[in-house]
């Protein structure tokens, strides 16, 4: 009789778990049998036969529990060490990152002014549609902040066959002053027949195209020829990929708002908050002068943190 009220016993404690909300209700794989009735319920209201037979019954049964348990709980496993990876994977959402954006800003790749309290660093790549999507955004939102919030690109070229001659060509236009009147150029009139031709229309991303389009905008076109084949932007576009890497950007458009990284195209109205919030702190700072340089990059970190990696001290 012990052994009998013993096993109702952990029966009951097996029903009454069974019964509680679990996170793996959807667990996404084929359940044991155990699982798919309330077996230890169903050999306990059964009072047919001797005690030693239904002693027996609710022992078959509690094997079977276990084995499900034991399933359940593997599955646990593999879901919480997905979970993990994925989580090491992330950055960190409390990270102030110290992206480079000297050499940009002496490139002319900027819109904004030097004082901004507020720098967005944008990477991007000329053959992906979201990068363009926000491309009028960037310029919006510094005209929404006069002198608060600047924008600085940094080249970061996924796509290099047929992006790579955009961003060439945008560095050349940053040497003669009009990086900003290229980029805009380039999204209408060479990216845009591109993705509307899913790709067939290869030509209007070329270097042809380019300069024809160009010489519409008022630049030299034989100079800004000789600065896509010269070394320097060669150079700038390699140094953005560079600066970029420690910090495991893998995918454009992505963004640092004062080292605040954001992955993805988010809606105006997101932006503003995020630069609503670091105006904040940096009026709360005091510093003056460049936010970004004195602060930022200072004190920010200078490689990728995860986000169930430590905040260093």
């Amino acid at each position: 009789m012990h052994k009998l009220a013993a096993v109702v016993f952990l029966a009951a404690t097996v029903i009454g778990c069974e019964k509680q909300p679990s996170k793996l209700d959807d667990v996404g794989q084929p359940m044991p049998k155990a699982l798919q009735i309330d077996s230890v319920a169903a050999a306990s209201a059964d009072h047919s036969g001797s005690v030693e037979d239904r002693l027996t019954r609710l022992e078959i049964e509690l094997a079977k529990n276990r084995e499900a348990l034991g399933f359940l709980n593997q599955v646990y496993g593999q879901q919480k060490q997905q979970m993990e990876a994925e989580a090491a994977k992330e950055h960190a959402p409390d990270a102030m990152f110290a992206v480079p954006v000297a050499g940009d800003i002496k490139a002319g790749m900027l819109e904004g002014p030097a004082t901004a309290q507020v720098t967005i660093v944008k990477a991007f790549d000329f053959a992906f549609p979201y990068c363009m999507q926000v491309n009028d955004m960037m310029t919006e939102l510094v005209k929404e902040y006069p002198g608060k919030v600047r924008v600085v690109y940094k080249n970061l070229v996924v796509h290099p066959d047929s992006a790579m001659p955009g961003h060439l060509a945008s560095c050349a236009a940053a040497k003669q002053g009009k990086y900003k009147e290229f980029k805009r150029a380039f999204w209408d009139k060479a990216f845009t027949p591109y993705a509307n031709s899913r790709g067939a229309e290869a030509a209007a991303m070329g270097k042809d195209n380019i300069l024809a389009f160009s010489k519409e905008l008022g630049l030299d076109t034989a100079k800004l020829a000789a600065d896509m084949d010269g070394e320097e932007c060669k150079q700038l576009i390699a140094q953005d990929m560079g600066e970029l890497e420690p910090f495991q950007v893998g995918s454009t458009p992505a963004f640092f708002i004062n080292g605040r990284i954001v992955v993805g195209a988010l809606p105006k109205p997101a932006f503003k908050k995020l630069i609503d919030e670091e105006l904040a702190k940096a009026e709360k700072s005091g510093v003056s002068g460049d936010y970004y340089e004195r602060v930022v990059i200072a004190k920010g970190e200078t490689k990728f943190r995860s986000k169930k990696d430590p905040k260093p001290q």
